[in-house]
């Protein structure tokens, strides 16, 4: 269709709409504005005509020849960067987020000291299902990925740890950032939600906004993107492989005759005696527990999710009220680890996100 047709069309739609919308009662008004705007993308792509050919016929190689501007096609662009990612490589970031936690448990390490001990007699395990898994483990040793690819690959996807990254590789620099800064804008918009349903008092305050859904959407884009980038190669099998790797050690640590040897009555406590006698310490087992099971939710919700511009807030609302509790959950986990024990606060980070001022206290609130 000719560029001049498709503004008319513009033109008389957003008329229609406006007429249409005055004509309807509020509760009708809010259900159809969804639909109307759906309607209007569709009429717009088909008013843009075919423009396979519409390069041709602006520089005169088409078949009418030179066409003046208004008749030539109008050139409809497709916004499509936001769908333009691998689930997949999205779902294997979030496993490897989970494994990572446990690294930080030290899960790897104890197993690689439970094989030790096994080896040189130093554990009184015999014919048990715990002495069976380990000598399956010795005589195998499964894992092909060592701890050196896992750390690379942390440093990859997550920016984390001190390994060098491949010479060419696209490390994820921005990783954590983001990451805090998604969490806090979840907490932020169902805080601000629970405020709003407190003080909800009239139907016209029904319709004010609770939350701040731009922030979500813009964050959640930023996130998924930046780990789309830095999760190709080796990450989607690193993640399969290891992550089976991990079920069977935590199903290792909780056989009956490995707690025995330890006076543990769980796995975890198999993990934090271990860690006490050959390890060093204890590495922070609730804190990271659940950042791993918040972190890795919230992850897969991201990869899942499209982040559209004009979603309704009711229905996302309801999609995502299990993950701030999540995000709630996490933030709550690292505040109280070694490296989120400066963090400011969810409105401080907020506005540190946003690119604001952090308020200062006043003198006598700060005295």
């Amino acid at each position: 269709m000719a560029y001049e047709n498709y503004e008319t069309i513009t033109r008389l739609w957003q008329r229609f709409l406006r007429e249409q919308l005055e004509q309807l009662p509020p509760e009708e008004r809010k259900n159809l504005e969804g639909e109307f705007e759906k309607r209007f993308g569709e009429l717009q792509k088909g008013a843009s005509g075919d423009s396979s050919l519409g390069f041709a016929d602006l520089i005169g190689f088409g078949a009418k020849g030179v066409l003046p501007f208004g008749e030539l096609p109008y050139a409809h662009l497709v916004p499509d960067f936001d769908e333009s990612v691998i689930p997949s490589q999205l779902h294997a970031a979030a496993e490897l987020y989970f494994i990572y936690q446990h690294e930080r448990m030290k899960a790897f390490q104890v197993a690689d000291v439970l094989r030790q001990l096994f080896q040189l007699g130093r554990m009184r395990v015999q014919r048990g299902p715990g002495a069976r898994a380990l000598y399956i483990l010795e005589k195998w040793k499964p894992l092909r990925y060592a701890l050196r690819d896992r750390m690379i690959a942390y440093r990859r996807v997550f920016n984390y740890g001190s390994a060098p990254a491949p010479a060419g590789a696209v490390v994820n620099q921005g990783f954590h950032r983001q990451l805090v800064a998604f969490m806090a804008a979840m907490a932020q918009y169902f805080r601000d939600m629970t405020v709003g349903e407190v003080i909800r008092g009239s139907q016209d305050i029904d319709d004010r906004p609770f939350g701040n859904l731009a922030s979500i959407q813009r964050l959640g884009t930023d996130l998924r993107f930046a780990l789309d980038r830095a999760s190709y190669g080796n990450i989607l099998a690193l993640t399969h492989e290891t992550g089976h790797y991990l079920s069977t050690l935590l199903d290792l640590f909780d056989q009956p005759d490995i707690k025995k040897a330890f006076d543990a009555n769980t796995k975890w406590d198999v993990i934090e005696v271990v860690s006490n006698r050959h390890l060093g310490g204890m590495a922070e087992l609730s804190q990271r527990a659940k950042m791993a099971e918040s972190g890795r939710r919230i992850l897969q919700w991201i990869a899942d999710q499209d982040f559209e511009t004009t979603a309704d807030p009711l229905v996302f609302r309801s999609e995502a009220r299990p993950f701030g509790a999540h995000a709630e959950a996490w933030i709550a986990a690292y505040r109280m680890t070694a490296e989120g024990r400066a963090f400011p606060g969810v409105g401080s980070a907020m506005r540190s996100t946003l690119g604001l001022k952090t308020r200062k206290p006043s003198l006598a609130l700060a005295s």
